[in-house]
């Protein structure tokens, strides 16, 4: 793999120039495809006499970051930068730059200005808008790249590589690219579907969900209403979770505190199970630790839990104030601040505040609203 990456890094380079060098032709996309087989590109279409030639507009799947460099080499089209800075960058990876910073509607109004032209080669656009591995489902496409021309070409894009996952998340175009070079071969398999036109009276967003299902069929996955804020939101959540104390990785070894004496010699899915059962019993300091134990071990989630403890679905009896729990004890500025609360507060309700959970919604939230308006009376304060 090493010597394949130095050797098609000096190949790459060549590439690059041949398709700076020649203009854009048919001889030029035969000579670029075939030496990109060299770099381990191999790039197979299905169906190419469906490819529409009065079709302004193209709408693919996006799964590399490639997507576009790969159907240029089929057919000559364009794909607008729509992320990161204009320059030097983009225009080596093949972005057509349209010079427009503003919102949606600016970008779609300089798009139907370029396909108007037409001497301009069509566009091709990624409504999912961030990539995907494309084995599990499609992302929900944007209805922006569905409001500039009324027909639409659909292609399937399916990309498959040994040994090395495709479109790992999260990483950048260079790291896929020298994957690309370290492993033997690239498959990239586009096809082409028929010209989609827009129904009388059906709006973009419509459009744009009828598209996606077709692609989705095309390419035997689920058409999912995720987004690709949901994506990002969702990479920020697992960034988060690898910083927790208990996640594997998150710290040097030296690093990290020192576990109880009770736990040690316990397996670390036995220490997550008892971290997760403290937080729950933080909350519901009736319920028994065991019980509280057992429930995890099947749920897997503090929140869950707690439902099921609150609904009643997980039978227990309450322990006494008296029977001891494995809570540390609180803080001195926490006993102060409660303290403190207490004293100096008085509670809005004429009800006093219950000391476990009350079985109907309406009484928890009650409570809780008695509570808050406690806490912000003496943040006042």
């Amino acid at each position: 793999g090493l010597c394949l990456l130095i050797l098609r890094l000096f190949i790459g380079v060549h590439v690059f120039l041949v398709s700076c060098a020649l203009p854009d032709s048919v001889l030029r996309r035969f000579i670029v495809r075939v030496m990109c087989s060299v770099l381990g590109l191999f790039v197979r279409q299905s169906d190419p006499r469906l490819r529409d030639v009065n079709v302004r507009v193209y709408i693919a799947n996006h799964v590399t970051q490639f997507d576009h460099n790969v159907i240029n080499l089929l057919t000559s089209c364009n794909t607008p930068a729509l992320n990161g800075a204009p320059g030097f960058i983009c225009w080596s990876r093949g972005f057509m730059e349209l010079g427009v910073t503003g919102s949606r509607a600016e970008l779609v109004d300089s798009l139907k200005v370029y396909s108007s032209h037409r001497g301009n080669p069509p566009l091709l656009l990624f409504p999912e808008e961030a990539a995907t591995n494309g084995r599990a489902g499609l992302l929900r496409f944007s209805s922006w790249p569905f409001s500039i021309l009324d027909v639409v070409q659909p292609v399937a894009l399916q990309v498959q590589r040994p040994l090395i996952t495709v479109s790992v998340a999260d990483s950048s175009w260079i790291t896929e690219l020298l994957w690309t070079f370290f492993v033997p071969f690239t498959v990239y398999q586009v096809r082409w579907m028929p010209s989609v036109p827009r129904r009388a009276e059906e709006l973009s967003e419509d459009f744009a969900l009828r598209v996606q299902e077709l692609l989705a069929m095309e390419l035997g996955v689920v058409s999912t209403r995720l987004t690709a804020a949901d994506k990002t939101e969702h990479m920020k959540r697992l960034r988060h979770t690898s910083l927790l104390p208990f996640a594997p990785g998150a710290q040097p070894l030296a690093a990290r505190p020192r576990m109880p004496s009770r736990l040690t010699g316990v397996a670390p899915e036995d220490v997550r199970i008892t971290a997760m059962a403290q937080r729950v019993k933080e909350v519901l300091p009736h319920v028994p630790l065991e019980v509280i134990r057992v429930d995890l071990a099947q749920t897997n989630c503090v929140d869950t839990t707690i439902a099921n403890l609150l609904e009643g679905r997980v039978p227990f009896s309450p322990e006494s104030k008296e029977a001891g729990t494995d809570l540390p004890a609180p803080s001195t500025s926490q006993a102060a601040a409660a303290s403190g609360i207490q004293g100096s507060v008085a509670v809005p309700s004429s009800k006093p505040a219950t000391k476990q959970f009350a079985k109907s919604p309406v009484e928890r939230h009650l409570s809780l609203q008695e509570r808050k308006r406690a806490l912000y009376d003496y943040a006042r304060r």
